[in-house]
């Protein structure tokens, strides 16, 4: 249904893209109600536009048979959607506890010095964009820093700002775990869409630090209480 009232962009350019219609229509199926696909969906106009952008707001809403308020409110409490353009990688330092302790917050503030920006915006040729970001339950190798959602392990200061050039200079970067190849933000959200691109169990995913408390309660002969209580 065309919404009238100012604003309304059913007909826009997003609306008229098949291939964008056709993706959308494969999502909203998968689920038994059709308001259930709003996240997918709205990592699939992230994927499209790099942001989620009013228009893309309204052709979820439209897709869906919500309102653009409902959409709005979903975009804006998820910190995953952005609402302006972010780098084709986006860094997120991690400040929670154990990371902070451990030198985040210095990562962090060193970090935004060397890249010059503030909040989501990215660097002048769009090649990096960061934030704080909250845990990602990588704790056993802190401090952590993501790009597009990719694992970097046991960061200092230094190792992050290289990391930071390497990506703006066009270098190969592999995450420590997970995907052996690093997607752009775009091919990220992509994937967060329900279109994965098959690299999630090619690389390693489990360290050393992980794979030592398993070790150790087989050692010692450790099992989950009944029912998984303590």
């Amino acid at each position: 249904m065309t919404q009238d009232r100012p604003g309304a962009t059913e007909r826009g350019p997003m609306a008229a893209n098949t291939e964008l219609a056709a993706r959308a229509d494969e999502i909203v199926a998968r689920y038994p109600k059709p308001r259930s696909a709003l996240l997918p969906l709205l990592h699939l106009v992230q994927a499209r536009e790099g942001f989620v952008s009013a228009e893309g707001m309204a052709f979820c809403a439209e897709r869906l048979g919500l309102s653009e308020a409902d959409v709005t409110a979903v975009v804006s409490f998820y910190t995953m959607y952005k609402r302006r353009p972010v780098g084709r990688y986006h860094m997120g330092v991690c400040t929670n506890t154990l990371c902070a302790v451990l030198g985040g917050d210095a990562i962090y503030s060193e970090l935004r010095a060397h890249l010059g920006t503030q909040g989501d915006e990215c660097t002048p040729d769009g090649a990096v964009s960061m934030e704080r970001v909250e845990c990602n339950a990588a704790c056993d190798y802190a401090p952590v820093v993501m790009v597009n959602w990719e694992f970097f392990d046991n960061m200092t200061p230094e190792s992050a700002k290289d990391l930071a050039d390497r990506l703006r200079d066009g270098s190969d970067v592999s995450p420590t775990r997970g995907a052996p190849r690093l997607a752009t933000w775009q091919e990220a959200s992509m994937i967060l869409a329900g279109y994965p691109d098959d690299q999630a169990t090619a690389g390693d995913t489990a360290g050393e630090p992980t794979l030592a408390g398993l070790r150790i309660a087989k050692q010692n002969g450790w099992e989950p209480a009944a029912g998984g209580q303590p």
